[in-house]
This record gives C-alpha cells, sequence and structure tokens, in this order.
C-alpha cells in the first residue's frame, strides 16, 4: 500500500501516516525505487492498533506501547497497559467510596447558618466535638475557614459548616479522614449534593466508557502481535 492508501481506510492524511511511521507507531517501512514507502498488512493493523489503544490511554501513552512493541520491548509495553488498568481501577474505587459516602448522609443534616460566621468554639459546640478536631480536619483538607483579617482568628462561613456537618456524620459512619477530604472535594467540585449526584453518573458513564476503550485498544494489539509473531 501507498500512504495515501492506508490514510484512506482510516480516514486520515497522507501526511498523517508519514508522521506516524517517523514517530515509531509504525513498523519499519520498505521504501520502492522510486522512495515510496510501502505499506503492508503489517502496518494496516499496528496503526488500527495506536488508533484503538489511544482512546483508552490517550496520544502519548498510545504511542509509546506502539514504539515499545515495534522495538521489541513487549515488557515495557505491557507495564505501560498495565498502568492504566491499575490507575483505572483507583479512581473506579474512587468514584464508589464518593457514591457510598454520599448515600450515608442522612436526609436530616442541619441547614448551615446563614448571616455571621461561627467562631471554633461555637462550631465546635454546635457540632459535639473538640475544637482541636476541627483544626485536624483543616489540617487534612476537609475544612477551609477563612481567617479574620484583625484577629486572625478562623471564621467558619456557611458553606463551611455544611462541610463540618458532613464529616461530623460521615466520621460517625466509620469513614477515614481521607475518605471524608475525598468526597468534601467531589462535593465542592460538583457544586452540591444534587450536581455531585449527577456528577457521580456522569463519572462512572466515562469509567464504562474507558473500560471499554482499553479493551478494544488491548484486542488490536492481541491482532498486531499476532501478525508480528507470524512475521
Amino acid at each position: 500500500m501507498r500512504p495515501i492508501d492506508l490514510a484512506r481506510e482510516h480516514g486520515l492524511s497522507a501526511q498523517a501516516i508519514r508522521n506516524y511511521d517517523d514517530a515509531g507507531i509504525l513498523p519499519p517501512t520498505e521504501r520502492s525505487e522510486s522512495g515510496y514507502r510501502r505499506y503492508t498488512p503489517l502496518h494496516a493493523q499496528a496503526l488500527r492498533a495506536f488508533l484503538a489503544l489511544r482512546g483508552g490511554h490517550g496520544h502519548q501513552q498510545a504511542m509509546a506501547i506502539m514504539r515499545a512493541t515495534n522495538r521489541g520491548d513487549t515488557e515495557s509495553a505491557y507495564r505501560f497497559i498495565d498502568a492504566a488498568h491499575v490507575a483505572l481501577l483507583a479512581e473506579r474505587n474512587t468514584r464508589t467510596e464518593v457514591a457510598t459516602a454520599l448515600g450515608a448522609l442522612s436526609a436530616s443534616t442541619p441547614i448551615p447558618v446563614n448571616g455571621r460566621s461561627l467562631t471554633v468554639g461555637e462550631l465546635a459546640r454546635r457540632l459535639g466535638v473538640h475544637p482541636a478536631t476541627l483544626r485536624t480536619w483543616e489540617t487534612e483538607g476537609i475544612l477551609r475557614p477563612e481567617r479574620d483579617r484583625a484577629t486572625g482568628y478562623r471564621e467558619y462561613g456557611p458553606d463551611c459548616v455544611r462541610d463540618a456537618e458532613i464529616a461530623r456524620q460521615l466520621r460517625r459512619g466509620g469513614y477515614l479522614l481521607r475518605q471524608v477530604a475525598q468526597f468534601i472535594e467531589s462535593l465542592r467540585a460538583a457544586g452540591g449534593a444534587d450536581a455531585l449526584s449527577v456528577f457521580l453518573d456522569s463519572w462512572q458513564d466515562r469509567l464504562t466508557m474507558r473500560s471499554r476503550n482499553l479493551l478494544a485498544g488491548a484486542a488490536q494489539l492481541d491482532a498486531y502481535l499476532t501478525l508480528l509473531d507470524q512475521t
């Protein structure tokens, strides 16, 4: 195949194929007497593998996998693939922990105060915890109180009070500080409990899609490895 033929099969430009070839994504290419690159079914499968891997691993990692494979370093290629699955599992566990924490919250969570901020002592009494507990939660990133400019004392506004009340419930439910901090950060990023619920559904969809993309990439890479073995 000439470059334009391989490009047409995948809806790419001939220059893109040349770039992939020069980047080591495709196996070594022979040239005709006139200087044209000669692409074979092996090159076509290498391109399919790269494009499929890119969906689950991203461009740079997919390129690293193909380069390692083409230089015969399958050990490195497998390590790249294994690392992606480990990272995906960690993200899936994180999403599960956040979803579980959201489900554990009581519907009777007190409404955060409006108006003036609370001092550390006032918030501690409101929650029934020691002030030192609030400072520990701050160290862990669970709370982010403001500071009075004149005195330097901590001030806990409505959002901070809400986070503290959620943290108290989760801690009573046996959640680790790390898990509580993780949940609160997700809650902040989403913009509230209702938004977080929608975000969790979208997050699950993304995880599912990435898992499928990783599987698709693995299947195409396996087909490429089989061709390499036959060659």
